[in-house]
Parts: C-alpha cells; sequence; structure tokens
C-alpha cells in the first residue's frame, strides 16, 4: 500500500517513434484530467500537472474494479520516454516498475523503426500495453474512420504473435493542428484514453524488499530546507533517518524528509513516485541518476550474463563483436563471448538466477540455440545438427569502461550506431546479470575459474610404419611446431588403431606415435603394400611403381588428434577427456 495510503500510483510507459506525438499526448492527457468536470479534487486542479523532465501524472477517482483495495484515488503517473538510447535506458532502469505500456503510432505512418523497437523492449520489460494511434485530424473526414479502421486491423496484426496480442487499440488527436497550434485547441478522444487506461489498471505488485534503489530524474534545492531529488523508487523502500547512498559520486546522506502527492510520508516502496530531502548537498552535482542503499550497487568491469537473441534482430551474433550494451542506466561499449553446455547436456534448463562455476563450457564462435535460424555451429566449435543445439547460451561481457548497476538486473545489446533511417531494429540480445567482475585485474584474477573450453581437431597422415608397435606420421604440425608439447596425446588412425604421440622424428616436423596394442594384421598389410611399392620403385622401375604409389596414396591412413583448450588458462594445456 502506498504510504499516503489514499493515492494508488500505477505508473504508464509512454513509447513510440520520434515525432508521433508522444508529449503532446502527455500533455493532453494531464490538462484534461486536471480538469474540474473530470478531477472534483481541489488540490489536483491547485497543483495543476507536474510536467518535468519526462515525468508527468495526474489524479483519477479509484475505478469501480479497485474498490475494496483500501485506496481512494489513482494517480496516473506518465514516463515520457525521450529520445531513443535514453528510451532504452529509462525502460531498463524502469522496467521493474512499469505497470503498463502506452504504445504511440502516428495514424498516418504506421508502424516505424522505432516504434517495433519499442515493441521489443516492452515485450521484454512490461506485461500490458495499449496502442494509441494519434494525429487522427490529419486524415481527411470523408476518410477518417476507414483509415482508423485499417490501422487498427494492421497493428492487431502486427501484435498478434507477441504477449500483447489482442491490446485495446483507440485513436485520439492529441493536438489538432499540430505544435503550432494555440493551446486553446481541444484535443480529441483524450477522454476515452482516459477511461480505457482506468479500466485497464490493476493492483501492482510492489516488493518493499531487498535494498532501497531510486531513479532520481530532478534535483533542486529548496531555502532553509536542503535539497530533494524526485524520482521513481525501482527497488526496495527507504524510510525517515535512513541512509542513502549517490553511488556516482560516492557520497552518503541521511533522509531528513520526505513527501509524496506534495503529503509528508515516513516511508515509501517499490513503485512510489517520490521527493527525499537531505542537507549539505549541491543538487548540480546530480541531475539525474541513482540513489541506492549504501553499497548495494556493484561497479563492474566485466559480467558474466543469460543470452536470449531478439528475433526482430537480422545480423548474427558473433563472439568478439562490440555492442552497446545498456546495463542499469549507463550505456556502454562491450565485446561479447557466446558459450553453452557442451552435448549431451545441452537440453538441462538452469536456474537463471544463478551462473554455475563448476561447469564446463563450450565456445561458440557465434550465438547458436535451437530457436535461432542458424542451423550450424562452425566445425571447430563441435557442435553439428540440430539435435545437439543448446538450448542456453551463456555470455562474457567486457565493457569499455567500468559500469554501476544492480545485481540481477536486465541487459539490452544492441547496435545503435546502425542508421536510424535504415528499417531494421537495432536491438540485438537481453539477458539477466548473474556475476559482477568488480576486480581490474578480473582476466587473472576472475577469468580462470570459467571453464569455458574450444574443441580443436588436427588431422595428419601415416607415412610408414617403424616396426610392430610404431608408426612415423607426417602433415599434422607444422615444421616449427614444438612437438614436445603434444608429447602424451592420443590419437586415432583411420584404421581404428589407437596410439599416442612418442617424440619427433627428424627436422621436418614429423613425429613418432607409439601404438600400444600393436598394428593390426591390416593396417601392417596396407602399410606394408605402400612401403614396398616405394622400395620396388627404386630398382630401375620407376614409371609404373610411381603410378601404383599414387594409388595407394589415394586411400592414406589419417591420423586424428582431439584435444580441448580453456580459453582463459593461462598455461594454455591440451586436455583429453
Amino acid at each position: 500500500m502506498a504510504a499516503d495510503g489514499e493515492t494508488l500510483n500505477f505508473n504508464v510507459g509512454v513509447l513510440g517513434h520520434i515525432d508521433s506525438g508522444k508529449t503532446s499526448l502527455a500533455r493532453a492527457l494531464s490538462t484534461t484530467a486536471s480538469t474540474a468536470a473530470f478531477d472534483k479534487n481541489p488540490q489536483s486542479r491547485e497543483r495543476g500537472i507536474t510536467l518535468d523532465l519526462g515525468f508527468s501524472s495526474f489524479t483519477v477517482p479509484l475505478p469501480e474494479h479497485l474498490t475494496g483495495t483500501g485506496y481512494k484515488s489513482l494517480q496516473f503517473t506518465l514516463v515520457d520516454c525521450p529520445g531513443h538510447a535514453s528510451l532504452i535506458r529509462t525502460i531498463i532502469g524502469g522496467a521493474q516498475i512499469i505497470d503498463l505500456m502506452m504504445l504511440v503510432i502516428d495514424v498516418t505512418k504506421g508502424m516505424q523503426t522505432q516504434s517495433a523497437e519499442c515493441l521489443v523492449i516492452g515485450q521484454i520489460a512490461c506485461n500490458k500495453m495499449v496502442v494509441v494511434l494519434n494525429k487522427i485530424d490529419l486524415l481527411a473526414e470523408s476518410k477518417r474512420q476507414s483509415a482508423i479502421d485499417r490501422m487498427t486491423k494492421r497493428m492487431l496484426k502486427t501484435l498478434e504473435n507477441t504477449k500483447f496480442h489482442g491490446s485495446p487499440v483507440i485513436s485520439v488527436a492529441a493536438k489538432p493542428g499540430g505544435p503550432e497550434a494555440p493551446e486553446s485547441v481541444t484535443a480529441q478522444g483524450v477522454s476515452e484514453l482516459i477511461e480505457l487506461l482506468k479500466s485497464q489498471a490493476y493492483l501492482p505488485r510492489r516488493d518493499p524488499s531487498g535494498p532501497f534503489l531510486m531513479a532520481v530524474d530532478h534535483c533542486f534545492s529548496i531555502k532553509g530546507q536542503g535539497t530533494v531529488m524526485t524520482g521513481t523508487v525501482l527497488s526496495g523502500s527507504v524510510s525517515l533517518n535512513d541512509n542513502v547512498e549517490i553511488p556516482t559520486l560516492k557520497v552518503t546522506k541521511k533522509v531528513k524528509s520526505m513527501q509524496m502527492f506534495h503529503r509528508p510520508v515516513s516511508s515509501a516502496m517499490q513503485g512510489d513516485r517520490l521527493g527525499i530531502c537531505v542537507t549539505q548537498f549541491d543538487p548540480k552535482l546530480l541531475e539525474r541518476g541513482l540513489v541506492c542503499t549504501p553499497d548495494s550497487l556493484h561497479t563492474i568491469h566485466a559480467a558474466i550474463i543469460s543470452v536470449n537473441k531478439i528475433s526482430y534482430f537480422k545480423g548474427s551474433l558473433q563472439t568478439k563483436a562490440k555492442f552497446h550494451i545498456t546495463v542499469g542506466h549507463e550505456t556502454v561499449m562491450g565485446r561479447v563471448m557466446f558459450f553453452c553446455l557442451p552435448p549431451p547436456h545441452v537440453n538441462h534448463e538452469e536456474p537463471t538466477e544463478r551462473f554455475d562455476f563448476g561447469k564446463e563450457y563450450l565456445y561458440q564462435d557465434s550465438y547458436v540455440t535451437k530457436d535461432s535460424a542458424t542451423s550450424e555451429q562452425d566445425k571447430e566449435g563441435g557442435l553439428q545438427g540440430d539435435e545437439v543445439l543448446p538450448k542456453e547460451v551463456w555470455a562474457l561481457l567486457e565493457f569499455e569502461r567500468p559500469v554501476t548497476c544492480p545485481r540481477l538486473c536486465l541487459i539490452i545489446g544492441s547496435k545503435l550506431d546502425t542508421d536510424i533511417h535504415s528499417n531494421t531494429c537495432r536491438l540485438a540480445f537481453h539477458g539477466t546479470l548473474l556475476e559482477g567482475m568488480e576486480d581490474k585485474n578480473y582476466t587473472e584474477t576472475f577469468l580462470p575459474k570459467l571453464k569455458v573450453f574450444k574443441m580443436k581437431l588436427k588431422e595428419g597422415q601415416v607415412e610408414r610404419a617403424n616396426d610392430d608397435y610404431s608408426v612415423i606420421g607426417r602433415s599434422l604440425f607444422k615444421k616449427e611446431t614444438n612437438i614436445q608439447l603434444f608429447v602424451g596425446l592420443k590419437v586415432k588412425l583411420s584404421t581404428g588403431d589407437e596410439g599416442v604421440i612418442e617424440g619427433s622424428f627428424g627436422q621436418s616436423g614429423k613425429f613418432k606415435i607409439r601404438i600400444p596394442n600393436g598394428l593390426k594384421p591390416e593396417t601392417k598389410q596396407i602399410l606394408g603394400s605402400s612401403s614396398k611399392k616405394k622400395s620396388r620403385a627404386g630398382k630401375g622401375d620407376a614409371e609404373p611403381a610411381k603410378e601404383e604409389e599414387t594409388k595407394t596414396d589415394s586411400q592414406p591412413v589419417l591420423i586424428t588428434l582431439w584435444f580441448k583448450r580453456y580459453v582463459f588458462d593461462p598455461q594454455k594445456k591440451m586436455i583429453q577427456s
């Protein structure tokens, strides 16, 4: 229950393509809602609208289906998500507190690149949506209704395969006549939209447990009182006299007083809009940012995350590629490395809330899962065919600069440098942060714990049998390879014989293989026949022998060497299971 006991706060994320009229809509809603005819509460008329840095709110009488919840009125806080990179930040930062998403579409243009991206973010961060077709005043009066019906149909079709299928679609003109029109122009359809929002409102699940985290969107001083930070509580709760930290400045302050809906309160929790007053703090130091329970956020240089590719992203996700990584309230460049459980345990479902360092993982050259379109992993990666594709993929993210974020937070990877006008979704993957690496030297201190391996396959040929228990091989190593490193590794011959590399043979990269069980008779025969032909070739019978030798060489005895190498092993050891 909200701390003032009477007003339920319900957060609505307002998303849409640039120029779809989001801000005019937020203004029209707030203005319509605070007219006397609509809101009988005199205080709300005096307060007017609180259009401030993308947050505006209006209060309505409590809808019937929410009676009995202990509240008397319902406040809608509109989170107008401006610009694009900041849209992603705002939504991710506030994912856990956006209760409903309002997707604003310019009725004359329909879905555009950013509208699609908003839809993608909505699917990750929110469960309920309303589609608003704006700017209906631009449609010719005679064709208006049929154009609205057409666009409504198109929107419902677009939403068919998303979690928002069947969402309500409503049409409005938030600012008839466009931005230049006088303020006195009345919006069309906005009262109906407010009724729709009321019908869609529900009692949100709020969790007061865990560390306090608040996104501050405004900071100002009040003479004789101190500095006020206003924002939305993203998680946890806060009470009077608690200490809160401003992590970017590494400063801790005591909460002197708090207000919600312009009333003093003694505590607040997740989802509440709140003003916190502290003393001796210069508001210029914090325009927007985070405040939290002291030491609850960590600053990390790299992270392990669970990964899901966003289906609308057309590119491939390659290991070693760089993406814009949005984590907490920051977007930084980061490099990715994908990995999964090796076959045959690829279908084992992991709990997503923690990462298991006890297991071994297989390196992936690119993101591949059962659901992704790519059917075959690079052979060296050791995954082939559909039946061994993993269900789950993780990634190591290495950031270009450290980021400060809560644990288990949402992460989105995107290609924001793609041309905004090209008609492609720039959001590539999303996931949950499972492990953060706070040590600057994480490559030495942390990564060796991460058992990600590559499967290596080398192939060579048997040149000749040495005796019944050994053969000489070639073409497995380069001339300059240090064969000592491979001594003791097991190899398999194409005849089925198994052997162990014993050491180099001569200077040209040839080597000796010991066959502990002795060569099979048929292997000796194959090798014997090719060496006989070679020796015969020396007895003045050169021409035909050469011909015969090429015949046997077309079916040489092959040597295969398989081994694992751990990506983060400082010794670069080769392991055979």
